[in-house]
């Protein structure tokens, strides 16, 4: 017999804790399935932990309007909670006098965003950071960063207080779409019969939806892994603000993050590969970094940079191999399956957006 339960959220990243909050808080009974021995081992831990003001995604888009929200949610969150945050601010800079307008497009579509940005001459930035060369930057004064890992406990434990349950090394083998139910079946053969499912297994998501009986396949998006390799410096970076060159084709560039210790880390940068734990740091790459920073940090010296760790971007791409922007929260108004949900690329600003996330599928929910 299979055990009967209300809500099952597979995945416990710092999304699919939130979406288990949003739930547990609404009075649902909530329990949530983790392939690992902890929660948030996959993503959740290896990104830049920035809180994102929501400069860059398209306008009306998922990723635009739940980074803006999510981002004054979080920073309220993390004050309550005293979880360990800090509104450090963003400079996005032009190295060239060329890069001005593109300076000047991003300034424009963060306004569209609702995101107000500082226009700042070389000498105001270097007022700001005097190590940094630049001939114009925009100031983000609500860019921030926050310590993931704390950020997880406390939704954890919000979750737990409400009432629900995190249950680890329990890995789901597939589902079933019954007629009024979900079946999980876990690894083990274990099976839940379930009202409500969210399927926020971040780089495993569409995997586990491609093997639910009962959801049409042209539902669930190709997945592709986006390596991100990071650096660290060795000794402290001479700077307090996050810098970011101007935005390029190919992404937002070889950028300086910092943490809570004020320890300086370069990347992500953009490795395509076959698999999931592809997640060792190749030294070499490192090579590549050092011409990037210099133009706007020409004082990094030769061997500061030391290989740091790697993450994966869940990016997902349609049927015509098309890349897909934007976060994918499909209910049951898409694919037809009561009590569904599944949430597919969600990659930056996924943790920023987290807590509107999760109450955003919690509405599709209810």
């Amino acid at each position: 017999m299979a055990e009967q339960v209300d809500c099952v959220v597979v995945g416990a990243g710092v999304v699919g804790l939130a979406v288990a909050r949003a739930l547990a808080l609404r009075g649902r009974e909530v329990l949530v399935l983790e392939a690992a021995h902890t929660f948030g081992t996959g993503t959740s831990a290896r990104n830049s932990e920035v809180i994102h003001a929501g400069l860059y995604y398209p306008q009306g888009s998922l990723k635009a309007r739940l980074c803006v929200q999510g981002r004054e949610l979080l920073y309220a969150y993390c004050a309550e909670r005293a979880i360990p945050h800090q509104r450090c601010g963003k400079l996005v800079v032009a190295t060239a006098d060329a890069q001005r307008e593109s300076l000047r497009a991003v300034q424009a579509h963060a306004l569209g965003n609702g995101v107000a940005l500082q226009w700042l001459e070389r000498d105001e930035a270097r007022a700001l950071e005097p190590a940094l060369e630049c001939v114009a930057a925009l100031h983000s004064p609500d860019t921030g960063i926050v310590d993931s890992h704390a950020l997880m406990l406390g939704l954890l434990a919000d979750v737990e207080q409400a009432g629900g349950m995190l249950a680890v090394n329990s890995a789901v083998a597939l589902m079933e779409c019954a007629q009024d139910a979900i079946n999980v079946i876990a690894n083990d053969g274990t099976c839940l019969q379930a009202a409500t499912v969210v399927n926020a297994a971040g780089l495993a998501a569409p995997a586990l939806a491609r093997s639910t009986r009962g959801l049409d396949a042209v539902h669930v998006p190709q997945p592709r892994y986006a390596k991100g390799n990071y650096f660290t410096l060795a000794g402290r970076a001479p700077f307090s603000h996050l810098i970011y060159p101007v935005p390029e084709a190919a992404g937002l560039g070889v950028h300086l993050t910092l943490d809570l210790g004020g320890q300086a880390r370069f990347g992500p940068d953009v490795q395509w590969v076959d698999a999931p734990d592809d997640l060792a740091v190749d030294p070499e790459r490192g090579q590549a970094f050092y011409a990037e920073v210099r133009k706007y940090w020409p004082g990094l010296r030769d061997g500061a940079l030391e290989p740091g760790y790697a993450g994966i971007r869940p990016k997902v791409f349609d049927a015509q191999g098309a890349a897909i922007a934007d976060f994918v929260v499909q209910g049951p108004a898409v694919h037809g399956v009561p009590g569904l949900v599944n949430l597919f690329g969600i990659e930056s600003p996924g943790l920023t957006s987290a807590l509107a996330l999760g109450a955003y599928a919690a509405r599709i929910l209810a």
